[in-house]
């Protein structure tokens, strides 16, 4: 797993909030893209953690306890591991970076093992989020949760402003390398008990709700 895909994955959430409020339109995104959007897996946070920094990480080295170590991931995006030296760890899964030091211990001890836990993802804590802007009483950003639905958001924002046009609504998502705006009808949520746009969220995902054209 690449830096770069790290960095895209951290930038997609900035990207999205650049894209709300530079947009001078309220236009959807195409159907398809629409589709591929709510596909995504909402209940789950990430498909795979990708490690970054800030991270601690608890390098474990089977029956070697003199090279097991817990570290965190430096600025610079690596970590140093006993007898192997610095080595890259952000923009990786942990399994990547486990096989990477077993494959550098190689050349000092037999079949190393290594395993390597994550016991503090202090990098996700802005990747793994959602969001309420726009005429809202109380703009918000917080923690993703399984569950999680539009409305949610939309009330932990204390509703819309009087200025408001809720059926407006659009709820940005990244899906690869762009960000996908999905037709929300708040108004039709809250007065007809229609909830076939109460979508559920997934970390990254922007509730903007516009004014009213007057």
């Amino acid at each position: 797993m690449s830096s770069k895909y790290s960095l895209r994955a951290l930038l997609l959430p900035l990207a999205a909030v650049a894209f709300v409020a530079g947009c001078a339109s309220n236009s959807p995104s195409s159907n398809d893209k629409i589709e591929q959007a709510l596909e995504l897996d909402t209940v789950n946070s990430v498909d795979q953690y990708i490690l970054g920094a800030t991270d601690v990480v608890r390098v474990s080295v089977w029956r070697n306890e003199d090279l097991s170590i817990s570290v965190p991931v430096r600025p610079d995006g690596k970590i140093s591991v006993p007898l192997v030296g610095d080595v890259q760890a952000t923009g990786r899964t942990p399994e990547d970076l486990a096989d990477d030091i077993e494959s550098s211990l190689s050349g000092f001890i037999r079949e190393p093992q290594v395993s390597v836990v994550v016991t503090n993802m202090g990098s996700y804590e802005y990747m793994d989020r959602v969001r309420v802007t726009g005429a809202v009483e109380s703009p918000v950003s917080v923690p993703h949760q399984a569950g999680m639905t539009v409305l949610d958001m939309f009330l932990s924002a204390g509703g819309a402003t009087p200025f408001a046009a809720p059926n407006n609504a659009m709820l940005y998502r990244p899906l690869n390398s762009e960000v996908v705006a999905i037709p929300v009808r708040l108004d039709d949520i809250l007065e007809k008990g229609d909830i076939s746009t109460n979508y559920s969220l997934r970390p990254g995902d922007i509730l903007a709700v516009p004014e009213r054209n007057f």
